[in-house]
């Protein structure tokens, strides 16, 4: 659920901004920030997965700033490997130039990520993996 509320309002506001970078049509743009928003999802499932496995084994539980910030970090670094190439041939322009562009679109993904995810885990709670375990 949270990945796909995520994506919602990414690809909403990506398909507009893409659009008046671009000079391209919003029908255009919008296909894209679905496209985008696809990879990313399944980017979310791997990355995730890993991430809570690791965070699991982790002898200090909960989410500190720290920890949300290597997961951020580590989340949209990924998804620069993904993203670019497919900005590029989508957008019919250079490798260089879909990296700039997908640098400016990373930092408003980033400041969103952890805005997002620290209100998702306020609403929904944290899950078991940064739970601190209960006394007995």
């Amino acid at each position: 659920m949270q990945a796909v509320l995520y994506e919602v309002f990414a690809a909403a506001a990506v398909g507009p901004a893409l659009a008046l970078m671009f000079e391209q049509a919003l029908s255009s743009t919008l296909g894209l920030a679905v496209l985008m928003s696809t990879v990313a999802l399944a980017w979310n499932y791997l990355f995730n997965g890993w991430f809570e496995r690791w965070e699991a084994r982790q002898p200090i539980k909960g989410r500190s700033f720290k920890r949300r910030l290597a997961h951020g970090l580590g989340f949209e670094g990924g998804l620069v490997v993904w993203l670019v190439p497919i900005m590029a041939w989508w957008l019919n322009t250079s490798l260089l130039h879909a990296l700039v562009a997908d640098l400016g679109v990373l930092v408003f993904f980033f400041v969103y990520a952890l805005a997002f995810t620290w209100a998702f885990d306020r609403v929904f709670g944290l899950p078991q993996s940064a739970a601190p375990h209960a006394e007995i």
